[in-house]
């Protein structure tokens, strides 16, 4: 046998008896390694050495402390090139160590159960692991950490064309990524602990912040065709399922995140919308889904073209043969019937997109929103506020019917979707006019108004901020709103009351802001 040594002990033993029994019989290498990975490979034919032999001591404390010991980490550590590390080594009759093999408890996975207990998590909170392929990585100029089963074709590939040997360019690579493997693991360790043992008032804004994902796919390119983009995320994120269609762009994955976060507002009733620059162009309830569908699209017909549909029920062929007569980019459904596919696959660049969980599920799913500036990262929670009897509070002397109430509802629910300054009108559950990301409220009111021309008689009005002044009172007289919905908190508030009061509009102030930005 050769001198090259590796050192093996893995918890997903998926592969690692072929990889070992490569490394062995091609490439000379004597083989350490522990607990049950010591026993796999024993049992399949290959020659081992269990790692207590090295060091003197059999595994302690149920197993917790197996290969912390000098003779292992300076087998890992020392340089090569360096005499008196070398003279050390020897002098104390440690071998070097050439290649780590490692991959640690999956912490993440067992976290996912909520009735598991800390006590019982703390079992897969992996310590020795994470050291020796830290100790790995850092020695990357002679030794070569892996710690996924799908490094090892690659490593093998790389031994083969060089002599037996990997190259430094490869042992660069994965050590860079073993960095990112431990950092990634420590960073949930550290979110699950918080969320666990810690209260929320503790919890809700951390004093370390640690942003670790996973890149879950290359994007053609960002917003425009000059930026690069990726997706990244956990294992823990909503997934979806694209169905038919071309590749997701960096656009098609925000707007249809927009479209789901509407239609997921209405959970117990049939909701559509269409997204355009990740606003809405048309909202409705409908008594079905198709009814729904319908009455966004007629909220803005020319915006619509280009758009993203959402909705939150299954497509029909109803609208399938509807949307299949427009050019969209995407439909985001729970599901879609198999008429409505067969239809809808006609087009040969629209993305269908399939979201298979529930949309209460996808809407709890987003805990912060992260924005990242020259200046630092600013992470907020993501918006979930919801309108309540605490902060309903009708300012007017004129009181809204019930079918005021109900359309201010929904109205509000959509303009909490809209870019700032937003407003939204709205009459029978749908959208007929919205104004968004102006720099003065007015122009966003005439904007919105000028969309629901005579439709705006009797209709509600829905604004993300306050109104400040009385001028937003005399455009929505002039379009005949019957009923708005604000924040309310303005320095003229009793004014604009005063002026809803003059014309009988009632006015509903909700002390919640929605601004989005």
């Amino acid at each position: 046998m050769g001198n090259k040594k590796a050192f093996i002990s893995v918890y997903n033993k998926e592969g690692i008896v072929d990889f070992a029994r490569k490394l062995q019989k091609e490439f000379n290498y004597n083989i350490v390694s522990t607990g049950g990975t010591y026993k796999e490979l024993k049992e399949n034919g290959i020659e081992v050495t269990e790692v207590s032999e090295i060091t003197g001591f059999t595994e302690l404390l149920h197993g917790k402390v197996k290969s912390l010991h000098p003779k292992v980490f300076a087998g890992i550590l020392a340089s090569r090139t360096r005499e008196d590390e070398v003279k050390e080594l020897k002098e104390n009759e440690i071998d070097t160590i050439d290649m780590v093999v490692v991959n640690l408890y999956p912490f993440e996975e067992v976290s996912k159960d909520e009735e598991m207990s800390v006590d019982e998590l703390y079992e897969y909170i992996d310590i020795g692991g994470v050291t020796l392929l830290r100790a790995a990585a850092k020695n990357f100029f002679s030794v070569t950490p892996v710690f996924s089963s799908g490094m090892y074709e690659k490593v093998i590939d790389d031994l083969y064309e060089n002599d037996g040997n990997t190259t430094y360019e490869l042992r660069r690579e994965l050590a860079v990524k073993a960095f990112s493997y431990t950092a990634s693991y420590d960073s949930v360790i550290s979110e699950q602990l918080a969320k666990r043992l810690l209260d929320e008032q503790e919890e809700e804004m951390p004093e370390v912040f640690n942003l670790n994902f996973e890149k879950l796919q290359d994007l053609r390119y960002g917003e425009n065709p000059h930026q690069k983009a990726a997706l990244y995320g956990k294992t823990s994120n909503i997934k979806f399922e694209v169905l038919h269609g071309k590749e997701l762009s960096y656009n098609n994955i925000v707007d249809l995140s927009t479209a789901l976060n509407i239609v997921s507002e209405f959970i117990d009733v049939p909701a559509a919308c269409i997204i355009k620059h990740n606003n809405p162009c048309g909202v409705a309830l409908g008594k079905t889904i198709t009814d729904a569908y319908l009455k966004a699209h007629c909220g803005d017909p020319i915006s619509a073209f280009g758009g993203i549909i959402g909705v939150n029920q299954i497509i029909t062929k109803e609208i399938a043969e509807h949307a299949v007569q427009i050019f969209f980019e995407v439909i985001v459904a729970p599901d879609f019937t198999e008429e409505a596919l067969e239809i809808l696959k006609s087009k040969k660049n629209l993305r269908l997109v399939k979201i298979p969980v529930s949309l209460l599920e996808y809407r709890m799913a987003q805990k912060y929103t992260v924005k990242d500036l020259p200046f630092g990262t600013l992470i907020q929670d993501a918006d979930k506020a919801e309108l309540t009897a605490d902060n309903f509070k009708v300012a007017t002397t004129q009181k809204p019917t019930e079918k005021q109430i109900e359309d201010m509802i929904f109205a509000w629910k959509v303009v909490k979707h809209v870019g700032s300054n937003g407003i939204v009108i709205a009459k029978d559950l749908r959208t007929i006019g919205i104004g968004m990301g102006q720099t003065s409220r007015i122009a966003s009111i005439e904007i919105a108004l000028k969309q629901a021309c005579d439709e705006a008689t009797e209709a509600v009005m829905a604004s993300d901020g306050f109104l400040p002044a009385v001028d937003n009172i005399h455009a929505a007289v002039q379009s005949r709103i019957g009923a708005i919905i604000q924040p309310g908190g303005s320095i003229k508030d009793n004014d604009i009351i005063a002026e809803a009061d003059r014309y009988d509009i009632a006015m509903i102030m909700t002390r919640l802001r929605h601004f989005k930005h």
